[in-house]
């Protein structure tokens, strides 16, 4: 069973919502300019939850994202492919972490999937 991981969150406006974020749940954010993303902690390693990131709005990301983690992308875009969903993103390096890729499901809604390098 793969499991959702992380999540995405789009802005327009980077301060207005790190702001709004930090403030309105406590979340901290971690700013990475290089990669043009935010890193976003919600729980630590000893309670229940996931983490997440932060990035400008832009396609395919325009709304939330989770992010389901899985062993082989490539073999997971073939099987949602296969079972009607659309790949909006294909399998992209995230430096030397691993892997992401975007879906659409059969309900039109996008989808995160990771592979650990």
């Amino acid at each position: 069973m793969d499991k959702v991981v992380h999540f995405e969150v789009p802005f327009d406006d980077g301060e207005r919502a790190m702001a709004f974020y930090r403030e309105a749940f406590g979340w901290q954010l971690n700013s990475m300019p290089q990669m043009q993303y935010t890193l976003v902690t919600t729980t630590d390693s000893e309670s229940l939850g996931i983490n997440g990131g932060m990035l400008h709005r832009q396609g395919p990301i325009t709304s939330p994202v989770i992010t389901i983690g899985v062993d082989d992308i490539d073999e997971s875009l073939a099987r949602i492919e296969k079972l009607g969903g659309k790949v909006a993103l294909g399998r992209q390096p995230v430096g030397e972490m691993g892997f992401s890729a975007y879906v659409h499901d059969t309900e039109g809604n996008l989808i995160g999937l990771w592979q650990n390098a």
